[in-house]
Formats: C-alpha cells, structure tokens, sequence
C-alpha cells in the first residue's frame, strides 16, 4: 500500500510507476489549489479546476475532500503534488505546506500513491504563459493555480517518458535532507 510523502525531499518517477492511468497534478497555495489530470496514456496534461484551500489542513477539510472526489472521479492512479523550493534547492513555508498538504492527502487515499515533484518558477511561468496568451493579469486570478498544476504534471509526465531515465531509482533517492515523518499532519496549522 503507498505511503504519504515521508520527506521534503522531490519524487521522480521510478520502479514503482503504477503504469497506465490518469495522475492528477496539484499546486498547493495558501488561498487556491491548482488541479490538473492527464489523459490515461499519460502524455498529456490539461487543467481541472480550482479549489479553495480550507483554513486548516486535515483529512475532513473541504479542499482534502474535493482533492479526494476529484481522484475518484478521474480514476486516479497517481497524485503529484507540487514542491515549491528556492531556486537554491531549499525548502520554505511554502513547501512545507505542501509536504503537510501531502501527507493528509496520502492519508485520505490509501490505495493511490501521492508524490512531490519540483516545481521551481511554475506559478511565474503558468503566469508569463497567460500573459502571452492574452489574458490580463486581472484575469489570471481564477486560472493561474490550474496553469501551474499543468505545468507540474506536464513536467512529471514527460520525465516519465524521457527515453533512458533510470527506471530502477525509487522516489526519494534524490539528494536533499529528508525530512522526518513525526506524524504531524498539520491538523492544528492553520494555512
């Protein structure tokens, strides 16, 4: 059964790819949730919705549920959770919220796993992205979380079908301080 994410440390795909089937995308902010799903041949990813974040992060918090419904509405067989780190590598308020936001989401659907990916500058590009699209910036508000959750997606797919990627490396055998599992799922913190 696939645990939630143990550390703050980026997944990649690897070995325990649960192969054909659509993955939702996820960027966690702290007043939206960006959702993306792909097609099931995993090849490309498209925006979903947004969701408003709940005041705190728990398994019963309305954001968790929809998160939820979502992944069983699209049949999920794989949750990417956006990591946001500095352009250094190091982790910030932000991407502890999304390891918190994670966790409890990993919680909330035992049977499906739910990774972290990089997502360095996708909320910057999601956004130059719409601005060369045409859309003003006063309009990016309501679409820009989904912009990023595609750009996560996308980003986590293609490395999935990069020819040559290592296939044996597991996740979390990427380079970075791994964060404990102390069995805080942030039921007290508020976002």
């Amino acid at each position: 059964m696939p645990e939630a994410p143990r550390s703050g440390v980026p997944d990649r795909p690897g070995a325990d790819d649960p192969g054909r089937g659509r993955r939702l995308g996820i960027d966690v902010g702290s007043v939206r949730i960006g959702v993306a799903s792909s097609d099931p041949d995993g090849v490309l990813a498209t925006p979903v919705e947004t969701v408003a974040r709940a005041p705190k992060t728990h398994p019963d918090a309305s954001d968790v549920r929809r998160i939820v419904a979502l992944a069983e509405e699209y049949e999920a067989v794989e949750i990417v959770v956006g990591l946001p780190r500095t352009l250094r590598g190091e982790r910030g308020k932000a991407a502890d919220i999304a390891v918190r936001f994670a966790r409890v989401l990993g919680r909330a659907l035992p049977g499906t796993p739910v990774r972290l990916a990089d997502e360095r500058l996708t909320t910057v590009s999601a956004a130059r992205g719409l601005r060369d699209s045409g859309i003003r910036a006063r309009n990016q508000r309501s679409v820009i979380d989904q912009a990023a959750a595609v750009a996560i997606l996308q980003g986590w797919l293609d490395e999935r079908r990069r020819p040559g990627r290592d296939e044996t490396t597991a996740p979390n055998e990427t380079e970075g301080a791994p964060m404990p599992d102390n069995g805080d799922d942030g039921a007290g913190a508020t976002q």
